[in-house]
């Protein structure tokens, strides 16, 4: 697969096995997230990478948690809103069962830190899809970033209280034989030539 068909070809996958993938193809996509671009070349992003399944079940469980307590109004962002009201009904895991969650952070004095983050997040998920691996950009953790409980399980996971958590990505194989892949039809992001 060439750059181009791997970009035009993503899709977000949600649906993903139990097994964890090889760890060399893990790795593959890390160090595309790593050699993203970013501001300076001051390679800031920091990347945590989770597989371990009792974590993932507890993140699972402060994110809920924090998320019930939340009130929607109606500004609230559309995937906001659904993480609330879900969280309400108790059955909500924002990481979808994922076997993999790759989280960024960054120094929370980095202006860059969410520009690095999205072009690195970018990377892994287009090398992911290159790979036949699904992934899946996941914004709940960063919405969470300051909740106390939060903050204080991560800190055991090795981010610092100086780094803002900037999102993080759902990695694995999809239960279909390949990651999703159907045409998409854009009817946004418009374009403006100025010739």
């Amino acid at each position: 697969m060439d750059a181009l068909e791997a970009i035009l070809t993503r899709r977000s996958t949600r649906k993903m096995r139990p097994e964890i993938p090889e760890i060399s193809l893990i790795e593959k996509v890390i160090e595309a997230g790593r050699n993203a671009p970013c501001g300076s070349n001051s390679q800031k992003t920091h990347f945590t990478v989770i597989t371990d399944k009792s974590v993932l079940d507890e993140l699972a469980v402060i994110a809920r948690e924090s998320f019930s307590q939340m009130e929607v109004s109606q500004d609230t962002y559309v995937s906001l809103r659904n993480s609330i009201l879900a969280s309400k009904k108790g059955n909500y895991v924002f990481h979808y069962n994922a076997p993999v969650l790759i989280v960024t952070s960054s120094e929370k004095s980095y202006g860059n830190a969410m520009a690095d983050s999205a072009c690195a997040l970018e990377n892994m998920m287009i090398a992911a899809n290159a790979l036949d691996l699904g992934s899946c950009y996941i914004n709940q953790l960063h919405w969470l970033d300051e909740d106390p409980s939060l903050r204080e399980y991560i800190a055991k996971l090795g981010i610092p209280s100086n780094e803002t958590i900037t999102a993080s990505l759902i990695l694995g194989y999809s239960t279909e034989e390949q990651p999703l892949r159907t045409p998409k039809t854009i009817t946004g992001n418009p374009v403006t030539w100025i010739m």
